[in-house]
């Protein structure tokens, strides 16, 4: 009943998550309990059981579930069990009273991202790569990581970029392609209504992508519904992700997450002191409070400033 009450208001990967967590996670312990029954003691043992579970890693070995797995897990779970409260099964959601698991010997990871010229020593390896290259992929990854530093875009949101989204000076962000369900890559809308965007593209990208059309144009069949990246086919994130290793081994730099060019965009401007309610319209942010969090840090400090201005009123 959840999952057909949840369906219409999510994306497919959202759902299949949702089921996977239930499946896995939380049904083989709480499956037989009514909700009648779901006390408190209930919930801890299924704390607990999260705790002891193992996984089995790439290399074969068994480890424990991360800290951010088992949260993720007790969130569908609180999410599961308030649409109960919403319907009337439950007086009220008992995991509450559980709480979120913890680690206080964990720290908190600061997020990653490259500054300016980090970028800069990054894509000229990437460039080369290209221009050495006798076909069109290494361009395609040239193309991608640079959309991504300069625009912002989620990884799947560049995935699905056609050439028809470009017009004149602006890109509009329309669609969104996820490669991680079953079957063939699934073409989705954006994440929210305000992922739903068009940006203005700066100067360097017009070009490159300019070029990169130019070159694509060359290709028989070639149309305006082929990804900028890929063709007709997007690039794999498998492969994205090694030439991402590959670029920043070449140039000296640590290696960051895809995700994170989207942190580098924003981190550029925040250190610019750009509107911070610019940027989260530029990542299409449901919440200008996400961005804030997530951003506020990396903002210059304005405490002198704006003591000078308080000083010059007499």
């Amino acid at each position: 009943e959840y999952i057909r009450a949840k369906a219409p208001e999510v994306r497919e990967t959202s759902l299949q998550k949702t089921r996977t967590v239930l499946e896995h996670h939380i049904l083989p312990v709480l499956g037989d309990v009514s909700l009648s029954k779901l006390s408190v003691r209930a919930l801890q043992d299924w704390k607990s059981y999260l705790e002891d579970k193992t996984v089995t890693a790439k290399s074969g070995e068994e480890q424990p579930l991360s800290l951010r797995t088992k949260q993720n897990v007790y969130g569908e779970l609180r999410a599961f069990l308030n649409y109960a409260v919403k319907m009337d099964y439950l007086p009220k959601n008992p995991l509450m009273r559980v709480g979120n698991f913890k680690d206080p010997n964990t720290l908190h990871k600061e997020m990653d991202f490259y500054t300016a010229d980090e970028f800069r020593a990054f894509i000229a390896k990437a460039l080369e790569c290209a221009q050495n290259s006798p076909n069109n992929s290494e361009w395609d990854y040239y193309v991608f990581f640079n959309i991504a530093f300069y625009t912002g875009m989620r990884k799947g949101e560049i995935h699905a970029l056609k050439w028809s989204d470009i017009d004149g000076d602006y890109i509009s962000v329309k669609r969104s392609i996820t490669q991680k369900l079953k079957g063939e890559d699934r073409e989705t809308p954006p994440k929210n209504k305000t992922s739903i965007r068009t940006l203005q593209i700066p100067e360097p990208l017009k070009k490159i992508l300019a070029d990169h059309k130019a070159r694509y144009r060359s290709l028989q069949g070639f149309s305006d519904d082929f990804r900028i990246c890929g063709g007709t086919r997007p690039l794999r994130d498998t492969s994205i992700q090694k030439a991402n290793e590959r670029y920043a081994k070449l140039a000296g730099l640590k290696t960051i997450r895809i995700h994170d060019f989207r942190h580098s965009h924003a981190s550029l401007l925040a250190n610019n002191g750009i509107n911070i309610q610019e940027i989260a319209r530029r990542l299409g942010h449901a919440k200008i409070e996400m961005t804030w969090n997530t951003y506020s840090h990396l903002y210059p400090r304005e405490e002198e400033r704006a003591v000078n201005i308080l000083n010059k009123i007499v």
